[in-house]
């Protein structure tokens, strides 16, 4: 009776870390880099939907970055939810540059930290393309795929999502964004996310 206590305790507390681990990171932005030496300071207000009437968790994204060549920047990102810390880093490359349709790709490591629950780590991958539509704003669209790994426990969950939004130029150096992200598998949830992004030049 105590192996079986113990074994359910076990798949309740990993499935419950893989719901949490859905969908804390966020894409925010065009398949343009971040312009070489010219820092990016952002901040997302995100709510992680709630599945199969599970509550919704509201929180903070956030990401600084810097443009290290024409082509190439890397940010630094975090996300704070009730029970749920996330952080990590990627390296964004801007792979085709040629109006009107801009394509990069963003190579990531992140740890996420569950208050109750296992710890998660693992690399994320996003294929982005953009489009200006107007004056000051742009489409974009793409797909994040990330693989996790939980601590102490043989189990790996791949979250992946499409990811559509908009991004306005609302000033010289700010930027206002919108993005939905929509799960495409059974360990994927859906999200939304709105802020701005500031450069510094």
């Amino acid at each position: 009776m105590l192996k079986t206590i113990t074994a359910l305790s076990l798949v309740w507390l990993t499935l419950g870390v893989a719901a949490a681990a859905s969908a804390q990171d966020v894409v925010m932005n065009s398949a343009e880099t971040i312009n070489k030496g010219n820092i990016k300071l952002a901040l997302f207000p995100t709510v992680l939907l709630g599945e199969d009437g599970g509550e919704s968790r509201n929180g903070l994204a956030g990401r600084a970055g810097i443009g290290l060549t024409s082509r190439l920047d890397v940010e630094a990102k975090a996300a704070v939810f009730d029970g749920l810390k996330f952080f990590g880093a990627d390296a964004e490359l801007w792979l085709i540059r040629d109006a009107p349709l801009d394509v990069s790709v963003a190579l990531g490591l992140h740890r996420t930290d569950i208050e109750v629950g296992r710890d998660s780590s693992g690399f994320d991958l996003v294929l982005l393309a953009s489009t200006p539509v107007a004056r000051h704003l742009e489409v974009f669209g793409g797909v994040r795929v990330a693989r996790e790994s939980f601590d102490d426990v043989d189990r790996r969950v791949t979250v992946a999502h499409v990811v559509p939004g908009i991004e306005y130029r609302v000033a010289r150096d700010v930027d206002f964004l919108a993005e939905v992200g929509i799960g495409i598998n059974e360990d994927s949830g859906n999200y939304a996310s709105v802020g701005v992004a500031v450069y510094i030049r």
